[in-house]
C-alpha cells in the first residue's frame, strides 16, 4: 500500500523536530518519549503545532525536591497544583512520560502534612497548604497510572496511605454543617478564579487557614457539588485500590454512597437538573457553571442522566456548547464574560475543562459527541504558538499565559483520541479512524494522517485517509477498516471490537490478517468481534446538538 503519510512517519526524527533543547534534562525526557515510539504526521500546520507543544511540554518538567523532575503547570504558574498538575495533567502524561507522572504524584504524597492534609500546591519554596483546591480525583489518576505502567504495588500502597489520611482530614475539617458534603470556604478551594459563582466570597480562607472561613460572611460555607463529587469518585477508586492491595473496599463504597446521597440531597436542583452550591442560608447559588461537567467527570449519574445533561446543557449552544466549547459559565447567564485575555472562569473556555471532559463522555460511551468537542479544539490548537490557558469561545484565539501544560497535553491527548493509538487502563488499544477537520476557510485539510506508538516493545502504526484506515504491526499491515470506525484490540493487537465514531452509519469491510469481515455500525454503537464476525452489544444512538 502506498501511503505517503506512512513513509513520512517512518522518516520523522522527533529530536530534529524539537530542535535545540533548552535544559540538560531535555535529553533524558527525549529518551523517555522515544521509548513510547510516538510520532505523528498530518498537515504541516497541525504537525508543526504538535511538535511545538511537545517542546514546550519539556519546559514544563522541572527538577524539584528529591523526587527528580516533576510536572509544572506552566506559564505564569510556577509549581504544581493538586487540582490539575497533580491529577488530570499527570494522568494524561502517564501515557507519554510515565516516569515524570509518578514522580509528580509521589511529591504530593511525600509532602503531606502530619494531620493528613495534602498540599494544594508545590513550589520551589516547598509545599503550600492555604486552601484545598480539589477538582479531578487523585485516586482515579493514580489507579490509571498504576494500570498503564507496570502495576507498581509499592507506589500504589504509598499513594493509598496518603489518600486515606487526606479523606479523614476532609471529614474532620470540611464537613462543618454535618451534611456529608464537602464545604467550600473560598474561591480558590475550587480554582474558580473570577467566577460569579464566588462573587462576594473571599479568594482565600480566613487568615489563610484551610480549616477556617470568614465568620463575617453572610453566605459561607458553601456545600460544594464539585468538591463533594470529587470525594465520591475518590472513595470509589480507593475501594478498587484497597482490593488490589488485599484489603476490603466495602467501607469505601459505603462512604462513597454517603457522599453521593449528600450531593443529590443538598446540591441538586431537580427542576433545573443542575448542581449548585448551597449557601449557609439554605439558598442555591444559581450560577450555571462548569461545575456540571466536573460532577459528571466524577462518574455521577447513569447513562440516562448524562444524556439529559447533554441535551439540556453540554451540547446546547445557548448554554455551554460554544463554537469552541466548553464555556466555564452558561452563555445564557447575564454574568457571562467571553474574555480570554486573563485568568478567569467567568465565561471563556478553559483547557482544564477540555482535558477533564473525555472521561465524562467516554464513561457513558458518548464517543461521537466527544469528537464534536475535539475537532474544533484541535483546529484551534493547530493555530497556536503560545499554548495559553484559555481560548476565546467564539474564535478559538488563544488567550491568557503561555506554555500551559493542560493546553499542551490537550493537543497530545486529542490527537491520540481522534486519529491515533490510545492505550486504555483496562488493557485495550484504540485505533481511531478519523482526521482533523477544517473549521475556518484558511485551514488546510490533511489528506492523510499517520501515528506510531510502541506497546510492550511492539511497534504499531495507524494510517488514516478518507478512503480507509490501516493498522500496521511490526511494520506489516494487520487490520484495515473504513474511515469513521474505531477498532479495538488487546495490547498484542488481537482484534476484539469496534465502535462507530461518526454520526452517520459506517458500512464496509474490515480486513483482519487478510480475512474480509463485513461491518455495519451506527454512531456510538459498540461491536464485539467473535467467531469471525462483528456482533452488536450496545447501540445508544447519538445525542444531537440543540439550539434553544
Amino acid at each position: 500500500m502506498n501511503h505517503p503519510a506512512l513513509q513520512r512517519l517512518r522518516r520523522t526524527d522527533v529530536a530534529s523536530k524539537l530542535g535545540t533543547r533548552n535544559q540538560p534534562s531535555h535529553e533524558e525526557l527525549l529518551e523517555q518519549w522515544e521509548k513510547t515510539g510516538i510520532k505523528f504526521v498530518a498537515s504541516p500546520k497541525l504537525e508543526d503545532a504538535y511538535y511545538s507543544a511537545l517542546k514546550k511540554l519539556f519546559d514544563c518538567i522541572v527538577p524539584t525536591y528529591s523526587q527528580g523532575p516533576i510536572l509544572h503547570e506552566g506559564g505564569v504558574y510556577h509549581g504544581s497544583w493538586l487540582e490539575s498538575t497533580g491529577t488530570i495533567n499527570a494522568e494524561l502524561l502517564s501515557r507519554f512520560i510515565p516516569m515524570v507522572s509518578q514522580q509528580t504524584y509521589q511529591a504530593f504524597a511525600k509532602l503531606q502534612r502530619e494531620d493528613g492534609l495534602i498540599p494544594y500546591k508545590l513550589t520551589a519554596k516547598g509545599p503550600v497548604f492555604k486552601q484545598i483546591q480539589l477538582v479531578s480525583p487523585l485516586a482515579r489518576s493514580v489507579w490509571n497510572h498504576f494500570r498503564w505502567n507496570g502495576h507498581n504495588r509499592e507506589f500504589l500502597r504509598r499513594m493509598y496511605d496518603a489518600m486515606r489520611r487526606y479523606d479523614q482530614w476532609l471529614v474532620t475539617y470540611r464537613n462543618t454543617r454535618g451534611t456529608g458534603c464537602v464545604d467550600a470556604f473560598c474561591t480558590y478551594d475550587t480554582g474558580h478564579d473570577l467566577s460569579p459563582r464566588f462573587w462576594h466570597v473571599p479568594d482565600v480562607p480566613y487568615r489563610n487557614s484551610p480549616t477556617d472561613y470568614s465568620p463575617d460572611s453572610p453566605i459561607l460555607p458553601f456545600l460544594a457539588p464539585d468538591l463533594t463529587a470529587n470525594v465520591y469518585c475518590q472513595r470509589n477508586y480507593l475501594a478498587r485500590i484497597a482490593e488490589e492491595l488485599g484489603e476490603t473496599g466495602d467501607e469505601w463504597r459505603a462512604k462513597a454512597d454517603e457522599s453521593k446521597s449528600a450531593l443529590f440531597r443538598y446540591c441538586f436542583d431537580t427542576q433545573d437538573e443542575f448542581f449548585y452550591d448551597l449557601d449557609n442560608n439554605g439558598e442555591f447559588v444559581r450560577v450555571q457553571s462548569d461545575v456540571l461537567l466536573r460532577v459528571l467527570a466524577c462518574e455521577v449519574g447513569d447513562d440516562a442522566f448524562f444524556e439529559r445533561a447533554l441535551r439540556r446543557y453540554l451540547l446546547n449552544t445557548s448554554k455551554f456548547f460554544a463554537k469552541y466549547p466548553f464555556t466555564s459559565i452558561s452563555m445564557g447567564d447575564p454574568r457571562f464574560d467571553p474574555s480570554s485575555s486573563y485568568n478567569t472562569w467567568g465565561g471563556t473556555s478553559n483547557f482544564l475543562s477540555l482535558i477533564r471532559a473525555p472521561h465524562a463522555f467516554e464513561h457513558h460511551h458518548r464517543y461521537v459527541e466527544l469528537t464534536w468537542v475535539i475537532q474544533p479544539i484541535l483546529n484551534a490548537l493547530s493555530r497556536m504558538t503560545r499554548f495559553g490557558q484559555t481560548i476565546n469561545p467564539w474564535t478559538g484565539e488563544e488567550g491568557y499565559t503561555e506554555s500551559y501544560s493542560p493546553a499542551i497535553l490537550c493537543m497530545l491527548d486529542f490527537v491520540e483520541r481522534l486519529a491515533g493509538i490510545l492505550p486504555t487502563p483496562n488493557g485495550e488499544l484504540w485505533f481511531t479512524g478519523l482526521m482533523p477537520e477544517a473549521f475556518q476557510a484558511s485551514d488546510a485539510i490533511s489528506e492523510e494522517t499517520a501515528y506510531r506508538r510502541m506497546v510492550d516493545d511492539v511497534e504499531f502504526e495507524l494510517v488514516n485517509s478518507r478512503n480507509g484506515c490501516v493498522v500496521y504491526q511490526a511494520g506489516r499491515p494487520r487490520i484495515s477498516f473504513p474511515y469513521g470506525l474505531r477498532v479495538v484490540t488487546r495490547r498484542d493487537g488481537t482484534l476484539i471490537g469496534a465502535v462507530g465514531m461518526s454520526a452517520r452509519r459506517i458500512e464496509g469491510t474490515v480486513s483482519v490478517d487478510e480475512r474480509m469481515v463485513p461491518v455495519s455500525v451506527e454512531g456510538n454503537e459498540r461491536l464485539e468481534f467473535r467467531h469471525g464476525g462483528f456482533h452488536s452489544v450496545a447501540n445508544p444512538g447519538v445525542v444531537w446538538p440543540t439550539y434553544r
